[in-house]
């Protein structure tokens, strides 16, 4: 069946390019530390998800990226394809079931198989009150930021297990720093963690990672809601274990600087604990740097 799809959509699919050499960061030819693998990155055509799969590109993967309108996966994987990286592009709203078997169904049949998974699509179609909020809104959070990682990975599984491949789920600072105006998106990103620890539980004897980065404030269209505010936060100095360091607004080459492919290769720690992972001080344009962090779940 997954097939079927597949070929009944070639039009919509940018195919991977079976590049043998990669190009690093520092512009010399060379095989990345993840040649042939092959990387699937949901919400990645703008912001943290584009840095993220052009990093994993440059180390040297296939990467395969989706978004919800043609015209923006066009443009991002161009743009990648231009800079002699092995990418793909395909529409995908990961909220619905038929997308989401579309978008396994050709990345394998055009990459082969697939080692990684990385989620970074999230919503947030309301800025205002948690009680406030509407049960279609509160469903179409849930569905998009929650549940599509999970549903999207159980269609993966029979594919990753056999190449003991990794996950990684992107939370956000809403999950420690909440802010009133984003509501139920906070509990969303928040529920990430503990999905992130189970799966990892349930994942671990079958030799596969799974891990939760969580970006501090990045330069992106998504964050203008909140991200001034955040700004004027004293992150450093709160919760146990100073889970963050930031020294100013991040920008997509902090993300994309500070690693994503390692984080892919992380192996988790003990239940419970949460690991910093501190990003380049490189930030945007001006500014002081921003932050990431890692929260692994157990035994992976």
């Amino acid at each position: 069946m997954l097939p079927a799809v597949a070929r009944g959509h070639r039009g919509w699919f940018h195919p991977c390019a079976r590049l043998s050499v990669r190009m690093s960061s520092t512009g010399i030819d060379r095989k990345g530390i993840l040649a042939e693998r092959v990387a699937v990155v949901t919400g990645s055509t703008s912001g943290i998800g584009f840095a993220i799969a052009r990093r994993l590109a440059q180390d040297g993967a296939h990467v395969v990226i989706s978004s919800r309108k043609q015209q923006n996966v066009d443009r991002a994987a161009a743009q990648l394809q231009r800079e002699g990286l092995s990418v793909a592009g395909i529409v995908c709203h990961v909220g619905k079931a038929e997308d989401r078997e579309r978008l396994v169904a050709t990345a394998l049949e055009h990459c082969g198989g697939i080692d990684f998974l990385v989620c970074c699509a999230g919503v947030n179609p309301l800025v205002g009150s948690t009680l406030g909020t509407s049960e279609q809104i509160w469903d179409k959070i849930l569905n998009v930021n929650v549940k599509s990682p999970a549903l999207l990975l159980s269609q993966l599984l029979p594919y990753m297990e056999k190449r003991k491949g990794a996950v990684t789920l992107v939370s956000s600072v809403a999950a420690y720093f909440p802010r009133m105006e984003l509501g139920v998106y906070n509990v969303s990103k928040t529920a990430l963690l503990a999905l992130t620890r189970t799966l990892a539980l349930e994942l671990a004897p079958k030799d596969i990672r799974v891990n939760c980065l969580v970006p501090g404030v990045i330069k992106t269209d998504f964050s203008k809601v909140v991200r001034i505010g955040y700004m004027g936060m004293n992150l450093s100095s709160s919760t146990s274990g100073s889970i963050f360091r930031c020294r100013g607004l991040g920008s997509r080459r902090t993300v994309q600087e500070s690693c994503p492919s390692c984080a892919l290769q992380m192996p988790a720690t003990s239940p419970g604990r949460t690991s910093q992972w501190q990003a380049s001080p490189l930030g945007s344009e001006g500014s002081g740097g921003g932050c990431a962090a890692a929260v692994p779940g157990p035994g992976a």
